[in-house]
């Protein structure tokens, strides 16, 4: 049976990429990158940032498109997994 959950209990696959791409592409703090968010037209604030990249949130496809978008990335740079697992 599929668990909607990673190896070691994260809610998501791409917050551990989006707190990486966050510090080395943009160096944006989580209230710099929600702010850019919202420019954009994804209405989210720091805590659900801080949230997402600890692994506690889930993420929307929407949300994915607008992060990628703002830190410059693809989708599958946010989605490679194979240095977190």
């Amino acid at each position: 049976m599929y668990k909607n959950k990673t190896s070691d209990g994260r809610n998501n696959i791409c917050g551990l990429k989006i707190k990486e791409y966050r510090k080395q592409v943009k160096s944006f703090s989580q209230k710099k990158l929600a702010d850019a968010l919202q420019l954009n037209g994804l209405d989210i604030d720091k805590n659900a940032i801080q949230r997402i990249e600890s692994g506690q949130r889930f993420v929307t496809d929407i949300e994915l498109k607008a992060i990628a978008k703002v830190l410059n990335v693809s989708y599958d740079q946010l989605l490679n997994t194979e240095s977190n697992e």
